[in-house]
């Protein structure tokens, strides 16, 4: 993938950001400007309810759902965690840096909540996923602070590079290279986007978390839970922290104030990316001129059409999600396994598109059309976990069964993306009946003759359908005629392609539609 287009429409309520991958569509994210869960931001919580049946506890972080804080969720370091937070509020930590603080030990897995957390503690957390449907936000205690090329992991000691980067003497640089920069009490995690980075680079980013850390540790030594400590970045900036490649060739945006800010960011970050940045004018909206709308239009909604005719029908239940891949014209009877494959290699595409563009999380069940061929089963496999590799979120590939289903898990930390994209029939306006099109010639003379009375000197253009236009316009003595013979005034008649076919407008001289409702 050597195109990418990060096309931003922000509004005053919300920020909608496209993703677009040689001119597809691959990724929607859509962030309320009032939204205060947001994954990756850090609160100090409160223990309001342990619950041993589940080993998780609800803790209280200012949602109106108690957040859900689960044993495996707690990390390693929670008792270090728990006596920093605690030294911190009442003043016997005075500083955010690591170097004199003695660790405690770590936690054991396989133990109970109710031996390490108590009801009305107070507790650092981070959301590790937003409030989805009726359930509070997820909670984890292992904290991080994420950066473009680093994450700070405070309570630890280890430095671990990115599984993506292949070469091994990389590798092993960047390990060195973490390994002499880290503060002391801190771990490191270097991400993929670190490769061929100086230390100079790396370590002015250091800093900039460690001042992060700075400000988390001077809220706690005067706040009461619940509390935000630190918001992760406007889901703009962080997709741009995580996704900003040398691969990205346009970054367009609607909003001064916001091309402005992302300005600043890339200047921060990536100086040589400025030119890449697009500040969109023009009288068309933002998403229409690059074509968004369009394909928002074609790619959400219950079924998918590909390119050859075959489609894919995607249905969700409370436990999964559902994927039938059906031939449509492509394959008839008698046709090769050849051309059944290629049907299904074409779908995984498109489904592994539409599992990235409406972030579909849980379990996915997908049907594709039985193929005899083992070969072709192996290769529709290894197709699919290709066209899924470059989606960030975690997930889980399983073979096609002895039934032909193919199982995936996909990570899950939003809500899923949904957009209605039914209309209203503008016909009927949605109740199912219309007006006698027999009437329609007396609807348009009885409001002809109203606007011929009550505005005596107003030029009058009358834009209808073209199958009404030809009608008007039939005949000797033609409808249109014959209105000028009845009022001695000139009615201009237009055919408009768009309209429906009951569906017609008055215009004066200067194009303005006279409304008569």
């Amino acid at each position: 993938m050597n195109n990418k287009e990060l096309i931003i429409n922000a509004a005053p309520s919300e920020v909608e950001i496209a993703l677009l991958e040689d001119g597809k569509l691959a990724e929607m994210h859509h962030q309320k400007t009032n939204n205060n869960f947001t994954v990756g931001d850090i609160f100090l919580g409160k223990v309001k309810k342990l619950m041993p049946g589940l080993n998780a506890a609800f803790i209280d972080i200012g949602h109106k759902k108690d957040a859900f804080l689960h044993y495996t969720d707690l990390g390693p370091p929670l008792r270090s965690l728990l006596k920093y937070t605690n030294n911190t509020i009442n003043g016997s930590q005075n500083t955010h840096l690591l170097d004199n603080f003695k660790q405690e030990p770590e936690i054991v897995k396989s133990g109970k909540i109710d031996q390490v957390l108590s009801k009305g503690q107070l507790v650092l957390v981070q959301i590790l996923k937003e409030p989805i449907s009726t359930k509070g936000p997820r909670l984890s205690c292992e904290v991080t602070i994420p950066g473009r090329y680093l994450i700070l992991a405070p309570f630890s000691d280890r430095v671990s590079v990115s599984k993506k980067i292949a070469s091994a003497d990389e590798r092993k640089r960047l390990q060195m290279l973490g390994e002499s920069i880290r503060p002391k009490g801190f771990g490191l995690i270097i991400r993929t986007v670190a490769e061929g980075k100086k230390v100079a680079e790396l370590h002015e980013e250091m800093i900039d978390m460690m001042e992060q850390w700075q400000s988390i540790f001077k809220q706690l030594k005067s706040g009461s839970a619940p509390l935000k400590l630190l918001s992760e970045l406007d889901k703009t900036s962080s997709i741009l922290r995580d996704l900003l490649t040398d691969s990205f060739n346009r970054i367009v945006v609607n909003d001064k104030e916001f091309y402005n800010s992302i300005k600043t960011y890339l200047q921060n970050i990536a100086p040589e990316k400025l030119d890449i940045l697009v500040f969109h004018k023009g009288t068309r909206t933002i998403f229409d001129h690059y074509g968004v709308t369009r394909q928002i239009k074609a790619s959400f909604g219950k079924t998918a059409t590909l390119n050859s005719g075959a489609y894919v029908i995607i249905e969700n239940t409370e436990a999964m999600h559902v994927i039938d891949v059906n031939s449509g014209h492509k394959v008839t009877t008698g046709n090769t396994d050849d051309a059944i494959y290629s049907v299904n290699v074409e779908a995984a595409e498109e489904i592994a598109r539409q599992l990235r563009l409406r972030d579909i999380g849980g379990l996915i069940v997908i049907d594709f059309i039985d193929m005899k061929n083992n070969q072709h089963k192996q290769a529709l496999v290894q197709a699919m976990t290709e066209y899924m590799a470059k989606d960030r979120a975690q997930h889980t590939i399983l073979p096609l069964s002895k039934f032909g289903l193919m199982q995936i898990t996909r990570q899950r930390v939003r809500p899923e993306i949904s957009v209605n994209t039914a209309e209203v029939c503008p016909t009927c306006n949605g109740n199912g009946v219309v007006q006698p099109s027999s009437l329609l010639i007396d609807d348009i003379e009885r409001d002809l003759e109203f606007l011929m009375v009550n505005n005596p000197k107003t030029k009058l253009k009358l834009k209808v359908h073209p199958f009404i236009f030809a009608f008007l316009k039939r005949g000797l003595v033609s409808r249109q005629m014959k209105w000028y013979m009845k009022y001695y005034r000139w009615t201009s008649v237009f055919e408009e392609g768009s309209y429906f076919l009951n569906e017609y407008r008055f215009f004066d001289e200067n194009d303005d539609e006279i409304r008569l409702n």
